[in-house]
């Protein structure tokens, strides 16, 4: 069984890693595995200066998944290009390094400083611009275009810009990274949502608002997958709730090349490493010999019996 995949920047040994957020920076899951088991690894974002984030609570759970509004809360670039990578880099997996920022410029500053220590850049567009007033990156073409175009020429590996549900067309926002110069996408990022405490008619958290992420995303997910798939010529590692070995197979029919495992880290810290081993056999399962065989595999014309031609 071919499990290896190769994508801009990454040669992955399988198509299996952890989502940006959910598995810090690494260090706490090499008590449950050894990350070399890895397909790759997603780094917690990276901001220029240190942000401690949002104040508390900020998690809750829901009764299909979570919302969280962390906040981005990180020690800075600098400190982790000193602290956090040269651990992860005594493993062997590729390092994907995700890159925030509250202006173009941070991006820029990030993207230089860090993308000379890792194998690739995933760049956080779902952030306000301070300068437009607070508009996320991530919902208006023009400025997602903009700032992947800038990171993308200050970065010396490949950039993969993360993609947000929170728009009304999804594929305008694809064509706009990839109109950028776009090297891959990932996708997708947390749904906005909220949850409201009936004792104290007040909501949960703090911050009002936050992100939706586990099992309740992933039909959108995978329904934004596919319709990018079929729009923009650009590799996709996605996510949004995937918890099993069957999940991935999901995920990789609607177009996407790998997949990055997020909130059921929290349920399961050895959940990453249980769908690795899983994954050979699930796919004989299902009749698929690589991973290769499995992608864009929903896009094939159906038959008239209804069974999708290979």
């Amino acid at each position: 069984m071919t499990l290896y995949q190769t994508l801009p920047g990454l040669s992955l040994k399988n198509p299996i890693m952890p989502a940006s957020g959910c598995f810090g920076f690494g260090k706490e899951f090499t008590q449950f595995y050894n990350l070399s088991a890895l397909g790759a690894v997603i780094m917690k974002a990276a901001t220029g200066e240190k942000r401690f984030g949002n104040g508390t609570p900020r998690v809750a759970e829901t009764s299909s998944g979570m919302l969280n509004a962390i906040g981005l809360q990180n020690p800075g670039v600098d400190s982790i290009i000193k602290d956090e990578i040269p651990f992860l880099q005594e493993y062997d997996m590729p390092i994907i390094a995700n890159v925030a920022g509250s202006t173009v410029e941070e991006y820029v500053q990030v993207a230089e400083k860090i993308s000379h220590h890792v194998n690739a850049l995933e760049l956080n567009i779902s952030c306000p611009n301070v300068k437009e007033g607070g508009v996320q990156f991530g919902t208006d073409p023009l400025l997602a275009e903009e700032v992947t175009k800038k990171v993308v020429e200050a970065s010396v590996v490949p950039v993969y810009v993360k993609l947000s549900p929170n728009v009304t067309d999804i594929v305008s926002m694809a064509k706009a990274v990839q109109a950028g110069g776009a090297h891959g996408l990932t996708m997708i990022n947390t749904l906005t949502g909220m949850r409201i405490d009936p004792a104290t008619r007040k909501p949960i958290i703090s911050n009002l608002t936050g992100g939706l992420s586990g099992a309740a995303i992933k039909p959108v997910a995978i329904r934004m997958i596919h319709q990018v798939y079929k729009e923009v010529d650009l590799p996709i590692i996605g996510m949004g709730g995937i918890e099993t070995a069957e999940d991935v197979i999901e995920f990789l029919l609607a177009g996407a090349s790998a997949v990055a495992i997020g909130s059921a880290n929290f349920k399961n810290p050895l959940i990453c490493k249980e769908i690795i081993d899983e994954l050979p056999g699930t796919l004989k399962k299902f009749g698929f010999h690589s991973i290769e065989e499995v992608i864009g595999g929903a896009h094939h014309e159906p038959s008239r019996a209804g069974v999708f031609r290979t």
